[in-house]
Parts: C-alpha cells; structure tokens; sequence
C-alpha cells in the first residue's frame, strides 16, 4: 500500500504542473485538528501541494474556522471555498443517499461497512455530482455508541433525555425512543454539554475522546449502530477547470488518504475507548435486552431509509444483501 510519504516523492519528482499558474484552495474541516479525520486532510492537502511543485496549494482550516459544519458542503457547492470535507449523513434531508452509511445495524464492523461502501460510493458520487461536486474520498468513523450520563436498563430510560442530534437517522431515533433532539455540530459538543443543551448522544469513541466528554457524561455504550463517513469532495466547476496532471496528482494523494484514514479510523477505535475508561467513564456493550429494542428501531428506520431511497436504496441494499 502507498503511503502518503510514498506519493509524495513520485509526484515531486515528475514536476508535474511546472507551468501552472499557481493557486491556493482554502479547505474547510469540521473536526478538531487533532481528530484522525482532519490529520489525515492535513496530509492529503501536503501531499497535493507538493505532488503539484506547489502549483496547487491546499490549506486546511479545521474545528469549522472557516466555515462550520453545516455551512461547507454549501460553500463548497457555490465556490466560496473549492473543497472541503462534511459528513455526508447530515445532509440526508437533502437525498435520501447521504445517509447510506447511517442506516442503523446494517453493518456493525469495518469489513461490513466497506462492501456496503464499495457497493454505493458510485451512487453518493453521482449524487454529489448533481449538487456540484466532485468527489474525491471519504473515511469512516469508528462504530456509533451512545453516550448517557446514566445507566441504560431500558430504552424507556431515554425518554425526555435531550439528545444531540447531527442527522436525520439521529433525530429519528430521538424521535422513535421520546428523546428530545438539540442539532449540534461537533465543535459546539461540549459546549452543549456543559450547560444542559445536551445529554445525551450517539457518536464514536473518537468525538468523545478529542472533546472530553467525560467531564460531563459517564457511561459509553458499545451498540456499534452505524459508521458514518467524512466526505472530501472539491467544487465541480473549479474540478473541470484543473489541468488533467493536477486531477491525477489529487486522486492519486485521495486514494492513499482513504487507505491510510481507514488504517487510522481502526486503530483509533480501540485507543479512544481506552481513553474513555482511563478517565473514569463507564465503557460497554449494552444489555441484550436493550440491543434488542434499538435493533427494533433499526428495523424500522430502515424502512424509512427505503421508502425515502427508491429505486437506488433498494439497488444498493439488495446488492450488499446478495438478493
């Protein structure tokens, strides 16, 4: 496998885009610069700029300092900034498609969730074509637990609990549990947490470890309900105006940062939860008997995923399913 070191050295010694005029992309990021997600853009936006002789400089701008979470895929689409990288499920209210990743137990492991990937990256694709974007890569998130300053026997527990929600798959599960959703992005968890606009929330090991929640919350509950995806995409427009060396420089840079942030997304899984517990949280699995009543949720969220879908949802679950 490439190493990000590896595509470096090849692309600088071709000299590809030597007469280029040179430019400079801003790329806004959501996520804190010590996040995997945003260490991983940092190296593919290093790998771009000196892979292009400096033609194309890549500067990245994470914990939403440029724009926040919710504002990127929107300046990226209308050329505020040329790229950037969002987590595709926030925007399933947009299409139904972006939110492929959030399905609830569909897949609980790494292996699981890249068939699925493999399967429907071309839909997302084209689907992010039509909004005016390119796709480059993407990188999973560790398996989805849900976070509770209380011990969870029941699901019914959860009811009136104010609840992050970052989507439409988290908001519907606040919904389907009586939970209260709050919309927070990532920068403003702890914020949230803090004074009481949440209480609760479904995220990975990894949000929970760079924000310190264990300042305000006390258990973290291994139910490993999805592995949502940080998409990297570039301005459709700005994509076509590249020269055809710079576009292969970028893919061949995404393609090595989509291997090594998978890498890092795994080995990030274990370390984060570690960290967890070294900082007094409670970290498990859930009872089965709770496990049960959120795959019961999962069912019918899948339903809804589906009927919202159409005719490429059922392609893609059909496929992953061998049907």
């Amino acid at each position: 496998m490439k190493t990000i070191n590896t595509v470096l050295a090849a692309t600088a010694l071709a000299g590809i885009g030597a007469t280029a005029q040179a430019e400079t992309w801003d790329m806004p990021m959501a996520y804190a610069a010590t996040n995997f997600h945003s260490e991983i853009g940092a190296a593919f936006a290093s790998c771009v700029t000196e892979g292009t002789g400096g033609d194309l400089e890549i500067v990245t701008h994470p914990s939403g300092s440029l724009f926040g979470g919710a504002e990127i895929k929107r300046a990226v689409m209308t050329g505020q900034a040329n790229i950037g990288e969002r987590l595709l499920s926030a925007h399933q209210n947009e299409n139904p498609l972006y939110g492929v990743d959030s399905i609830p137990f569909l897949v609980s492991s790494f292996d699981e969730h890249e068939k699925l990937w493999e399967i429907a990256s071309p839909y997302v694709a084209a689907a992010l074509e039509e909004d005016n974007l390119h796709y480059l890569y993407s990188l999973p998130w560790p398996p989805q637990g849900l976070y509770t300053d209380m011990a969870i026997e029941d699901i019914e527990d959860l009811r009136g609990v104010k609840f992050r929600s970052y989507s439409t798959a988290t908001a519907r599960m606040a919904e389907l549990t009586g939970m209260l959703p709050v919309q927070v992005e990532a920068a403003e968890l702890s914020q949230a947490l803090a004074t009481g606009v949440a209480e609760s929330f479904i995220s990975s090991g990894a949000t929970g470890y760079d924000r310190g929640v264990w300042e305000h919350l006390s258990h973290f509950y291994e139910v490993d309900a999805w592995l949502p995806r940080n998409a990297v995409f570039v301005n459709l427009d700005a994509w076509n105006d590249l020269p055809d060396e710079t576009k292969a420089v970028m893919e061949d840079c995404a393609a090595t940062a989509a291997a090594d942030g998978l890498a890092k997304s795994k080995e990030y899984t274990a370390f984060t939860l570690e960290e967890l517990k070294k900082n007094g949280m409670t970290v498990g699995r859930a009872s089965d008997h709770v496990m049960g009543q959120m795959q019961e949720l999962g069912a019918t969220m899948t339903d809804d995923w589906l009927a919202a879908a159409g005719d490429d949802g059922k392609a893609i679950i059909d496929a992953y399913k061998g049907e």
